[in-house]
């Protein structure tokens, strides 16, 4: 049974009520549609500053914004090209190349644990972001400058990008599971919040993406991403954190075996590693042909040779429809249980799968359609989808968290993920390899898109690992929370302090 308190109760269905009557209007006055519009999305962020506190939604801005939207936008079209034209390297070993990408989310448990038990001068997030800030900054300057550059220096200062976003992202995923449980009312629009950023991020990043290349090569272009980097060693010095002066009581070896036994303790739980099994399959099974298709899209005889203005453009439009998907569920969805709404949305994420293979083997030049249109109308579609389908399963995760070890936990959920989406790359790097789809042969790519899209409806037949319940009602058990309450001590969460929020001092 979900643990239940009278007073959170009650703030939770104020706050439901509240984020029911953002835009409330009097009989004798009324504003135009347009107004309300307008006015009802600074209302909502006025409320979660005030709820969740203003350095929490500030945060959420440059870290999702910044450093997750915008970076990876722009990282994901100047990577393609640069291994395309400066390492002209093959399809296949791409992909092999982003699955490493993956691995310092997947190191995410270690990164929190890291801020838990080394604290430095008594801070334990401040010179976290400023290390991630230089890591970043100093590899996109390095592959930026450096001439003739080797493969393997190339993949690891590509990796160092990833590493600074995976590191801050530690932060700001622990005070957004710490503020789901706290208030549960929240945790969709906290969802909300960090879609919207990334989403308006990415459209900035993909929009400038395409010109960057053309003008200054795809490798110059990588220099880029050291601004975003930057940003982060500013909010190093500048975000507000108490310092902790006092001895720490537990050695490092202690800490750590109870944050480990923690987790191991929850995962065990049912109502955990059965949604938590879901979805590593789900991402896993989604094997990812991205870099075949992008080969295809910018070759001149085989594909529609589209230029990287064009790539660029397509990818902005995209992350249009990804805000989008992000207001749908925020209006319309985020009330709905949580197998129900991810059953759907697998289901439609695997139909609109065939929009790729329509394209790949030109049916639509048989129907009349323009593949710039085409292209567009697909990438929006898969976009839509692909958010309405993993925001509610970021709630979940939230949702998972007990409280105590909130912050080390959900960066190890979101390292399952990251191992999910790990194998979904390694996954779709070895069906190109072994369909032979290479820079310039793409004969079989039509069939690894079936398999892809296959593969996409076979996870519909684990929906049962996922809880039926409400996202609003569905929580923890109650038994569960208690032991990790109990293995728990004052700071050993991961969790970036709110302003408002006192340090114990008994």
């Amino acid at each position: 049974m979900p643990l239940k308190d009278t007073t959170t109760d009650q703030s939770n269905k104020f706050l439901y009520h509240q984020k029911s009557h953002l835009s409330p209007l009097h009989q004798n006055h009324s504003p135009t549609t347009f107004l309300i519009i307008i006015r009802e999305p600074f209302q909502w962020l006025h409320m979660l500053c005030r709820e969740l506190n203003t350095s929490f939604v500030m945060g959420v801005v440059i870290v999702y914004g910044f450093n997750q939207g915008f970076s990876f936008s722009f990282f994901r079209v100047v990577s393609d090209y640069y291994w395309k034209d400066v390492q002209k390297v093959q399809p296949s070993s791409v992909q092999l190349f982003i699955g490493f990408y993956y691995i310092p989310w997947l190191m995410k448990p270690i990164w929190g644990l890291l801020t838990d038990v080394f604290p430095i001068r008594g801070y334990q997030r401040r010179p976290y972001f400023i290390v991630a800030g230089v890591i970043g900054f100093a590899s996109a300057l390095i592959v930026a400058i450096t001439a003739k550059f080797s493969v393997l220096m190339a993949l690891l200062c590509l990796i160092g990008v990833t590493a600074r976003v995976a590191i801050a992202d530690v932060m700001i995923d622990a005070c957004t599971a710490r503020n789901s449980i706290k208030k549960p009312a929240l945790a969709p629009d906290m969802q909300s919040l960090c879609m919207f950023c990334s989403s308006v991020g990415a459209l900035i990043g993909y929009s400038t993406s395409g010109m960057v290349v053309h003008h200054l090569g795809s490798q110059a272009s990588l220099g880029v991403l050291a601004m975003p980097a930057l940003l982060l060693v500013l909010l190093g010095f500048f975000i507000y954190e108490l310092r902790n002066n006092r001895p720490c009581e537990k050695k490092v070896l202690e800490k750590v075996g109870g944050a480990m036994s923690g987790m191991y303790t929850t995962i065990k739980c049912p109502q955990v590693w059965k949604p938590t099994l879901y979805m590593y399959l789900s991402l896993a099974l989604s094997i990812s042909t991205q870099e075949g298709q992008f080969y295809w899209f910018t070759n001149p005889k085989a594909g529609p040779a589209f230029s990287q203005e064009v790539v660029g453009v397509v990818y902005a439009i995209g992350a249009l429809a990804s805000i989008v998907g992000v207001l749908i569920y925020h209006k319309l969805l985020k009330d709905y249980p949580f197998r129900n709404l991810l059953f759907f949305a697998q289901l439609l994420y695997g139909i609109s799968g065939m929009l790729d293979l329509i394209f790949v083997l030109r049916w639509n030049l048989k129907l009349g359609i323009p593949d710039y249109f085409f292209v567009v109308t697909e990438e929006c579609v898969t976009r839509i989808i692909t958010r309405i389908r993993w925001m509610p399963m970021m709630v979940l995760n939230t949702r998972l968290c007990p409280i105590g070890i909130e912050g080390t936990f959900f960066a190890l959920l979101m390292c399952i993920d990251s191992f999910g989406a790990l194998s979904s790359k390694w996954g779709g790097g070895m069906v190109l390899h072994v369909l032979h789809v290479t820079r310039t042969d793409f004969t079989n790519l039509w069939l690894a898109l079936l398999i892809r899209n296959l593969l996409r409806f076979s996870a519909l037949s684990l929906i049962f690992l996922i809880p039926k319940g409400a996202q609003l009602d569905f929580m923890a058990s109650s038994d569960l929370l208690r032991k990790n309450q109990d293995m728990t001590t004052e700071e050993e969460g991961l969790q970036l302090m709110p302003m408002d929020e006192k340090p114990d001092e008994s």
